[in-house]
């Protein structure tokens, strides 16, 4: 036996090594190999993860990625786990299992988690330059990152009929995370912050608007964002800074949120201050801009608004107004309007609850005040505006009519609005209805070209009162039911609101019918649907 073979000889373990780098070299070639649609079927089904990895391995491979995400995308999962790092991993691994580009991440969750722990775990797997906003909310609504069933979860109904120990350690634990992908869109995390006390609010307001403005006008070539979704805090009147919006927006320009809740967000921008909370903040607006060196198609957010007060009794014109700061409210008296006699709370109350008496239980009652004030932005020209603002009726007696809130001046004319299941039901067919025009269009002939499915909507986002849902309507998953009949398996994310916000805009769809003419952003009862389509372009064709 040799101990010592020369190279030339034939012993197994050269051969072995020699056939092994063989074996690597023809799998490196195989896979240089693959033509462009079988490498793209590969690398669809790649989690996102994986998916950035791979667009990194060559040109051609990052090419088909980019092929692959060419259109805008969004993706939604919920999970009511009451471990916060175990719902946080479920949701994640839900959303980045298919191959997406994260462009901004909203993260609803309950009370009983860590808002500011969540929003590090969440940074932590999607990235660190992308705005992300942590809210927390009145309820969630989205498909379980598990079993893919669509809920609608309002805090204190979910674990109801278990036993009062299992229901204090679950109350308020879950969550809804929402990451898009919007390619020919920026998109921004921009604060409101809080004036030191005894400050006047407006200039802060003046300076959110401006900056807003500012940002879009960077990015963008129009000085204007194609949408904002906007988070305020629970202590913050977001009436004025609505009615600044509004002023300052074109018609084109959506704005959807919450009025009441809180919050921690990261901007995407390190020239900005990129971590917010609650107390240096009264709300934070995601802002959406076109993309001045990106075209891809074209990108639209529709607006369905579902209603869910009716009117009752007379209008009223507001006589004797004190505004009480330190609980944010209005103590008022009034007259019905074209008439002489000065009424109390107790009177004008009693009016309303006998034009009630038919009402099964007792509904909550709003005033709704059309305003007619002035606005401007800076140093701008003041220019006149009419509105309409719901305020709750906390109460009266014989002096006075107790509303929350503030803005209520002499001379206003107001109206009672009662919480209507009925109207709500009516208001939802109608969403429906309209929804499914956009599904119509999508089928058009006049919008497919070459096998192009033309107008695809790819996703949406719901914004409910907390007064609504299964307790409203008396079955669940009511409110989401438009966007899911019409939209089966389309992502879908959303949350019950401490107040609904929506400004009138150019694709507000749906408007129930009565529907004063008058603007209104911030809104009560009611469910807002914003829908996300896209149009390719024809290049794209």
């Amino acid at each position: 036996m040799e101990e010592n073979p020369s190279p030339s000889s034939s012993s197994p373990p050269p051969s072995k090594s020699i056939t092994k780098g063989k074996a690597s070299t023809d799998s490196i070639m195989g896979v240089g190999l693959l033509n462009d649609d079988l490498l793209q079927n590969i690398l669809t089904r790649l989690p996102a993860l994986s998916f950035a990895s791979a667009a990194c391995v060559s040109k051609t491979w990052n090419s088909v990625s980019n092929r692959i995400l060419s259109r805008p995308k969004l993706s939604s999962a919920l999970s009511l786990n009451p471990s916060l790092t175990d719902a946080v991993n479920e949701v994640l691994h839900k959303v980045l299992a298919e191959p997406i580009r994260p462009y901004f991440a909203i993260v609803n969750v309950g009370s009983g988690f860590e808002s500011s722990k969540i929003l590090r775990l969440v940074r932590k797997r999607l990235g660190f330059n992308i705005p992300v906003i942590v809210s927390v909310t009145n309820g969630i609504m989205g498909r379980d990152a598990l079993t893919d069933e669509f809920k609608e979860v309002k805090w204190g109904a979910l674990f109801s009929g278990i036993d009062s120990e299992a229901y204090a350690r679950n109350l308020n634990e879950g969550i809804v995370l929402t990451v898009g992908y919007l390619p020919g869109l920026k998109v921004e995390a921009i604060p409101l912050r809080r004036p030191p006390k005894q400050t006047p609010q407006e200039p802060r307001i003046d300076n959110f608007v401006m900056d807003i403005k500012e940002y879009s006008a960077s990015v963008s070539s129009c000085k204007f964002p194609v949408g904002i979704i906007l988070f305020g805090e629970s202590s913050s009147d977001m009436k004025l800074v609505l009615e600044k919006l509004d002023y300052a927006m074109p018609m084109d320009t959506i704005i959807v949120g919450d009025e009441r809740g809180s919050f921690v967000y990261c901007s995407g921008n390190d020239s900005r201050s990129i971590r917010g909370r609650t107390r240096d903040t009264e709300a934070v607006a995601l802002v959406f801009a076109q993309d001045r060196d990106r075209s891809s198609g074209s990108i639209r957010f529709h607006i369905a608004f579902s209603n869910g007060v009716s009117t009752v009794g007379a209008r009223y014109k507001a006589v004797s107004v004190k505004t009480n700061f330190d609980d944010c409210s209005t103590w008022l008296t009034a007259r019905r309007e074209g008439q002489q006699e000065l009424l109390d709370g107790q009177s004008i109350l009693l009016e309303i609850n006998d034009s009630l008496e038919n009402q099964i239980e007792s509904p909550e009652l709003y005033i709704g005040v059309i305003k007619h004030r002035k606005f401007s932005i800076g140093a701008e020209k003041p220019m006149p505006r009419t509105s309409i603002a719901y305020h709750g009726v906390v109460g009266g007696d014989e002096e006075y009519l107790y509303v929350d809130g503030i803005g209520i001046k002499t001379g206003d004319i107001f109206q009672f609005y009662h919480s209507d299941p009925k109207a709500a039901l009516g208001s939802l067919t109608e969403v429906h209805d309209a929804l499914n025009n956009i599904k119509l269009e999508k089928n058009s002939r006049r919008f497919m070209c070459d096998g192009d499915n033309g107008v695809n909507v790819f996703g949406g986002l719901i914004f409910a009162c907390y007064g609504r849902g299964e307790s409203f309507f008396g079955h669940h998953n009511i409110d989401s039911s438009p966007f899911l009949e019409n939209f089966p398996g389309v992502p879908l994310g959303g949350i019950f609101c401490g107040g609904e916000m929506v400004r009138p805009c150019t694709t507000l769809i749906g408007q129930h019918q009565g529907a004063s003419p008058i603007s209104c952003c911030l809104h009560v009862y009611s469910t807002v649907y914003l829908v996300m389509t896209y149009a390719p372009s024809s290049v794209e064709q």
